[in-house]
């Protein structure tokens, strides 16, 4: 069985900062790519950020220069720094891994809210 939990989510004035953290536990053989998501209110699930285990990464023109993706294999674990928060990245956000355990499936943390407001 293989667990994410998410830390790090809450309130911040436009223009603060937040790190979001994801840690992976349970029966993992390996990490493969490790990636954010978000979804605000009324909208579509939409791609943030994602990193490879060759540490290649890729982010949403949304937040390109603003936010910053990395890893911690020792620790099963992907951040997402955000810096120059805007309200417009309100949203619920979760991670998504692609782990082997005993098989190659695609995980789901189970959201923390980041709310950008004055």
């Amino acid at each position: 069985q293989v667990q994410l939990v998410e830390s790090g989510g809450g309130l911040v004035q436009p223009g603060g900062s937040l790190r979001l953290s994801c840690a992976a536990s349970g029966s993992i053989f390996s990490i493969y790519t490790m990636g954010w998501y978000r979804q605000a209110p009324g909208k579509q699930r939409e791609l943030v950020a994602v990193i490879t285990s060759r540490d290649n990464t890729n982010y949403a023109d949304s937040v390109k220069g603003r936010f910053t993706i990395s890893r911690d294999n020792a620790k099963n674990t992907v951040y997402l720094q955000m810096n120059s928060l805007k309200p417009e990245d309100t949203a619920v956000y979760y991670c998504n891994t692609q782990i082997r355990a005993t098989y190659v499936a695609t995980y789901w943390g189970q959201g923390t809210q980041v709310t950008v407001s004055s």
